[in-house]
């Protein structure tokens, strides 16, 4: 799907006759794929699965730009107006739970009945004068510099952190695999943007119901996050899992299907 001239923005549209739609936008440096284990079962249930690849990852294109919150919420309009979709849910993940908040300040949440946060990287991923709940920036700043001297090094050094429980090689092997999709550039830009943006006006102007879902044990976007966009999201439920760290839909997926599934309705 053409986002820019020379850009295309990848879709997976799964069960496009559901009774009800559910956008999905996966966080850094992964792919829609991340979602396998909700694609596996909320179709059989009903619902319409629409996963996207954002610029730089997976399928779409990877230019060397585009890699900030208002971009990346601009190719989610894209697509929003290519499918015609109304009334849906927009559900992000880490960075793409920013990118999906930007989506409903920048277009006062054009065509969304329900925003759906896991694990995002909202207000801030990192520590700001007035904000000490996020991870230090020069921690990002290390990985920003890894993944231009080592890139395969960085993300095997990186996948311990998305998970709270134990990870066999073969799921390290998934995550390397997902994030070796994403060329040096664009993972280093995307960790620019989640070190160096914030969100905390855009949360006031969410209008629509908030179903935030957070990993305790998360060591990426850490648990207060999630307590600060309750705060400032109004109409919003959190939901804390207790067995998970970064990587919920994976970790309590039964768990995770099951909350996503009742509050989609």
């Amino acid at each position: 799907m053409k986002v820019e001239p020379d850009v295309n923005i990848y879709v997976n549209d799964i069960n496009p006759l559901g009774r009800k739609t559910i956008l999905f936008i996966h966080g850094w440096p992964l792919s829609h794929r991340a979602f396998e284990y909700q694609f596996n079962q909320l179709p059989k249930m009903g619902y319409r699965c629409i996963g996207i690849d954002v610029r730089g990852s997976g399928n779409s294109s990877k230019p060397l730009t585009g890699y900030d919150y208002n971009r990346l919420a601009d190719d989610v309009r894209s697509v929003v107006d290519a499918l015609k979709l109304k009334n849906f849910t927009l559900a992000g993940h880490s960075m793409g739970g920013a990118t999906a908040i930007r989506y409903m300040a920048r277009y006062n949440g054009y065509g969304v009945a329900k925003l759906a946060l896991f694990g995002a990287a909202a207000p801030s991923l990192t520590m700001r004068p007035d904000f000490p709940f996020g991870v230090p920036k020069e921690a990002v700043t290390k990985i920003i510099q890894a993944t231009y001297t080592n890139h395969p090094q960085m993300l095997r050094d990186t996948a311990p952190m998305f998970f709270y429980q134990p990870i066999t090689p073969a799921l390290s092997d998934w995550f390397f695999q997902l994030g070796f999709e994403s060329p040096g550039w664009a993972t280093a830009s995307c960790a620019m943007t989640f070190r160096d943006e914030s969100l905390f006006s855009d949360l006031a102007k969410i209008q629509v119901p908030t179903l935030i879902l957070h990993g305790i044990h998360d060591k990426v976007c850490l648990f207060p996050l999630a307590e600060a966009m309750k705060k400032g999201i109004k109409n919003s439920k959190l939901v804390p899992f207790e067995q998970s760290g970064h990587s919920l839909f994976f970790e309590e997926q039964d768990k995770f299907n099951m909350e996503l599934s009742q509050f989609v309705g």
